[in-house]
């Protein structure tokens, strides 16, 4: 198993906090199924499904979000609540008004909702408490932020805050493309994307392309900058990283691969060398990464 996105926060070095102390946090919001009059439910659910909510190996902690959300879309309700409008426009003489067609919708929608299909997906959480990294298996920050309000929700005082680095990605990837040069360790791939800051956003993609080193200078001087960038590290792990410091498609190269642990007899096992192999490879990218980028600037908070 190997996180594909990697939304990363920062947390005290190292963070004094034990995995017995973690599950209790949490127990008080592991996840309950919607009840019939709820859309969504979110709470805290057992990464290996042995009732524990705190999964822990070498001083790494893994936990899982679970989400569960009714899909009743709106137009199925406006349809009914139009329906339903009729029929009391029939009953009555005259059409309902804002405020019974408001009370009509609200009763629609509850009447519907123990009908409606459930939708589930899960949100992985790394917690690496010895080099005080925080991250989460998610493609937007729109879906950490789902991660990170229960988690203060459920620690008291969670001691979380933002990377901050010297240098903002956009910049070091420019200057990386300009330079034609990778930082130590990098090597730059296929895909990127050069957008400009003016108001129509032109933007120039390469998909599984060669970059040309002089063609992509003449974008960056007509104005253009990287807001995506391909690449590989140590040659072995590849990623795109992105404008606001997200990591994607994570992929594990075929060195990391053939190292992992091939005598494990069961799945735990090998969850166990999994997990072990990616934290402890996807900790050295990320301090090699924070130094590509001129280093992390202390902030306080989120």
């Amino acid at each position: 198993m190997w996180f594909k996105n990697l939304q990363v926060y920062r947390l005290p070095v190292p963070w004094q906090i034990t995995a017995e102390k973690l599950e209790a946090d949490l127990a008080p919001h592991a996840f309950q199924p919607c009840s019939s009059l709820e859309m969504q439910s979110q709470g805290w659910i057992s990464p290996r499904e042995n009732g524990q909510l705190v999964y822990s190996i070498n001083k790494q902690m893994l936990l899982l979000l679970g989400t569960e959300k009714k899909l009743l879309p709106t137009t199925v309700i406006n349809q009914v609540t139009k329906i339903k409008a009729a029929e009391i426009e029939e009953q009555q003489g005259f059409k309902p008004g804002r405020k019974q067609m408001k009370e009509l919708k609200e009763q629609v929608t509850d009447d519907l909702l123990p009908r409606a299909f459930s939708v589930w997906r899960s949100t992985w959480v790394w917690i690496d408490p010895v080099n005080g990294w925080l991250v989460v298996d998610a493609g937007s920050p729109a879906k950490a932020d789902e991660v990170l309000k229960l988690l203060f929700k459920s620690i008291d005082k969670l001691p979380l805050e933002t990377l901050h680095v010297a240098q903002s990605p956009v910049a070091a990837m420019t200057d990386w493309l300009v330079a034609d040069e990778a930082p130590g360790g990098f090597t730059v791939d296929q895909d990127t994307e050069l957008r400009s800051n003016t108001e129509g956003k032109a933007t120039v993609r390469y998909v599984r392309h060669t970059l040309d080193p002089d063609d992509v200078r003449r974008h960056i001087t007509a104005g253009k900058q990287c807001t995506r960038l391909a690449m590989t590290w140590a040659d072995r792990i590849s990623f795109v990283l992105t404008e606001n410091l997200t990591i994607k498609r994570i992929a594990p190269l075929d060195v990391i691969k053939e190292n992992s642990d091939s005598t494990t007899q069961n799945d735990e096992e090998r969850f166990d060398s999994d997990i072990m192999l990616m934290t402890g490879e996807l900790s050295k990218l990320l301090a090699d990464l924070v130094q590509a980028l001129g280093g992390e600037v202390k902030q306080s908070g989120l």
